[in-house]
């Protein structure tokens, strides 16, 4: 699978220490959402956000991290703009910004994972490879 990561996760080293087989695709964009910091890092509805793109298998483990049994991030797919050779999406890990102490806000009611599915259902956000990078 391929994930669109930002913050810790874009260090080999922090990788190294969760996974045992992973590779970096290479440098990446995500278009519709923007990075806030908090407790942790997270994303927030605009903008864009500089990050990388991991291939692993070992999803389990990237979950595990992030809290997503927990309610503490999500694991959304969104579109992935990128040549023929690529899956069609990337996983990407959306924080909830109450239980992160960050500055922002996802629009509409529920559960915070439904916000932030309803949201990437409505807008245009994708990952995009940057030029630079290959498989």
């Amino acid at each position: 699978m391929d994930v669109f990561v930002y913050g810790t996760l874009t260090a080999p080293e922090r990788v190294g220490e969760l996974l045992d087989s992973f590779v970096f695709v290479g440098p990446a964009t995500l278009a519709g959402l923007q990075l806030v910091e908090g407790r942790y890092p997270t994303l927030a509805p605009g903008g864009e956000t500089a990050g990388r793109l991991l291939r692993t298998d070992e999803v389990g483990a990237l979950d595990a991290y992030e809290g997503v049994d927990d309610g503490l991030y999500v694991r959304v797919a969104v579109p992935l703009e990128a040549p023929d050779g690529y899956p069609d999406t990337a996983a990407v890990y959306v924080g909830d910004p109450d239980r992160l102490a960050a500055d922002a806000a996802w629009p509409g009611r529920g559960p915070f994972r439904d916000r932030v599915s309803s949201y990437l259902s409505e807008r245009d956000v994708a990952v995009r490879i940057d030029e630079r990078g290959g498989v």
